[in-house]
């Protein structure tokens, strides 16, 4: 069965993307291995109309609606690879099955490759955290704390200090330049130099940063933005271009989330930076508005 479009990927942006081709009355295939970005937070906030509501209620209530559409087949598990044929795109999956579709959204998001830090792997989306407009007002006025993992980490902390009193921890690494720190110390960051040992706390809840000869700082969240990698290597087997985004590689593409390979689109984390659920969702929505809308003009063009 030739599909018009397969999306890969389940979450915000794919099922955003799934809906309108659906809702065009077009045949959408969503495969989704079942791991999104966001999993690891008990809630999600500053989603239009669902703000403190859970990740995966939100993805299961949106998977549940796109089901109603007669259009939509829904497969669980991994695309492994795409290529090009004569008639669009084929898609094998990790069973052996080969999906054939006129267009591919790829929405199969990123992953944070946290540091290696004893007690922080466990507490990241709980009281380790990435992103302050999502998990910033629950720590309000609290102890917070920066973790340096990049340049851009003390832009962080000079943000981050919006919500409460904040430390950047340089965990031995070197520290900003005179320019920077200026400008730390006017946002009124405090600098902890030394290397980190390891993160304490009851629970998923962070008490402690426990530093060099077991000195201890005490803390309430941690905010670093890690570095990202693609969840799978279909853009580039398809030879779409990657960019340097701040965080990792996110895949170009135009103001219509078309990739630089014609009939492929790209939408969510993997094709911008910075990275947010509503942004996911709207790219989404651009995708899949843009891919029926070529089902539609490309033909007439011929």
């Amino acid at each position: 069965m030739l599909h018009d479009a397969i999306v890969v990927g389940g979450s915000f942006a794919g099922l955003s993307a799934a809906v309108h081709i659906a809702r065009a009355r077009r045949s959408v295939c969503v495969i989704d291995a079942g791991a999104p970005r966001n999993r690891f937070a008990a809630v999600s906030h500053g989603f239009f109309g669902q703000d403190d509501d859970e990740p995966r209620t939100m993805i299961a209530t949106a998977r549940a609606q796109l089901e109603r559409y007669p259009s939509v087949r829904f497969i669980t598990g991994e695309a492994r690879e795409a290529r090009s044929t004569d008639g669009g795109f084929a898609v094998a999956l990790g069973t052996g099955e080969i999906l054939e579709g006129s267009k591919l959204v790829l929405a199969f998001g990123i992953a944070d490759v946290l540091p290696d830090l004893p007690g922080l792997a466990e507490r990241w989306g709980k009281s380790v955290l990435h992103c302050p407009y999502c998990h910033g007002f629950e720590f309000a006025g609290q102890r917070l704390g920066v973790l340096s993992v990049a340049p851009m980490s003390a832009h962080q902390a000079m943000l981050i200090a919006d919500w409460g009193p904040t430390t950047l921890y340089l965990n031995g690494g070197e520290a900003p330049d005179a320019a920077t720190l200026g400008k730390l110390a006017r946002r009124g960051v405090a600098i902890e130099p030394a290397v980190i040992a390891r993160l304490e706390g009851a629970g998923e809840a962070l008490s402690f940063v426990v530093l060099a000869e077991d000195r201890m700082s005490g803390i309430d969240a941690l905010y670093l933005a890690p570095p990202t990698r693609l969840n799978s290597p279909i853009a580039q087997q398809l030879g779409c271009v990657l960019d340097d985004g701040p965080f990792g590689p996110i895949i170009r593409t135009d103001a219509a989330k078309l990739t630089t390979i014609p009939g492929v689109y790209a939408a969510g984390d993997i094709a911008r930076a910075p990275h947010n659920a509503s942004w996911a969702a709207a790219d989404g929505v651009t995708a899949g508005v843009s891919l029926h809308q070529a089902l539609v003009f490309e033909p007439l063009a011929a």
